[in-house]
């Protein structure tokens, strides 16, 4: 099995802030496996950046596994070589296109879904000033399903800025760990108010057992507290959805496997990114068809796409097209 891994920054329509900072490119490693029958599959990670992850440290670990690939390479493998991380899920995907090669059969088929359909996916908002949010809720104004980034004191009157200039969209929030369990408290009458249907990562990592007793009337989802099997049953006692990211678990493997365990609890899936282009959205495109909530905007925010892209309109995006990636050749 031959691998080629390279990196490439991708610069950002503009500056993209969360509650964390503010991001003008976003650094991708793409990986390329090519079998001894000459057959190709890829994948595509942004990593995640919250844990130290960089596209350095991602081709460092995927160089490490490079002597332990065959044409005899399994997903088991691969969950063995490579920890959870962006490293594994540029690997991982990469098998899948490949298994789908082999196969002659799409990647969803592979995976037990059924036939994939075009999905809405929220468009997200980063913070600004007022001025800034209202702009860019006006140019989005017309798509079902808003995402605005918060903050600890950029939060309400940003939910309302949004909902005056696109007053039919659903809204969810993301406050990407920047609140206490008061300021929630607080919040919670207005964020309902303004119809807000999900509350992404309101508390830091660590504190999610804060949230035990509250009487939420929105769903509130683990994002950064929730990474993959190993962290899902600490967690899912304190919340209602969990947001699964092939970045944060490690691929479209353990990302199926997260998914039918929130199924199973009874939980609401949200299926997001951590920036990326159309290679990187197709294999969550899989996981979001079982989800309530998709998150798949990446290209959107991106200044270019790959050859062969996804497509998006007005909110809603179409299946992976077989060139790009998860079908048979």
């Amino acid at each position: 099995m031959k691998i080629d891994i390279a990196s490439h920054r991708w610069p950002l329509n503009e500056p993209f802030e969360i509650a964390r900072g503010v991001e003008f490119d976003v650094e991708l490693v793409e990986v390329t496996l090519t079998d001894s029958q000459g057959r190709v599959g890829r994948g595509e990670a942004a990593g995640v950046d919250y844990d130290g992850e960089t596209g350095e440290s991602m081709m460092v670990q995927l160089e490490a596994a490079r002597p332990a690939l065959s044409d005899s390479l399994t997903f088991d493998d691969v969950q063995s070589l490579l920890p959870k991380g962006g490293a594994r899920n540029a690997l991982d995907c990469a098998l899948w296109d490949l298994a789908s090669k082999r196969a002659g059969r799409a990647v969803a088929d592979l995976a037990g879904l059924p036939p994939l359909k075009p999905l809405v996916t929220a468009f997200t908002i980063g913070l600004g000033s007022l001025a800034q949010t209202a702009e860019r809720a006006r140019r989005v104004q017309d798509f079902p399903l808003i995402k605005i980034k918060l903050d600890a004191t950029r939060h309400i009157d940003r939910v309302k800025c949004v909902r005056d200039a696109a007053p039919q969209a659903e809204l969810i929030v993301d406050a990407n760990q920047a609140w206490d369990r008061a300021l929630l408290e607080n919040l919670l009458p207005r964020l309902e108010v303004e119809g807000v249907t999900l509350i992404e990562q309101p508390l830091e990592t660590g504190r999610d057992a804060d949230l035990a007793g509250l009487e939420s009337p929105i769903p509130v989802g683990a994002d950064e507290s929730l990474t993959d099997m190993a962290s899902f049953a600490a967690i899912a006692p304190f919340y209602q959805a969990i947001n699964i990211k092939l970045d944060k678990c490690g691929g479209l493997t353990e990302a199926l496997r997260l998914a039918s365990a929130a199924r199973a609890a009874g939980m609401e899936i949200m299926v997001g990114n951590m920036l990326g282009t159309s290679l990187g959205m197709a294999p969550a495109f899989l996981v979001a068809q079982q989800a309530r909530w998709a998150d798949l905007d990446g290209p959107l925010l991106l200044a270019g796409d790959r050859l062969h892209a996804m497509q998006f309109h007005l909110g809603i995006v179409q299946s992976p097209p077989p060139a790009l990636w998860g079908e048979a050749e």
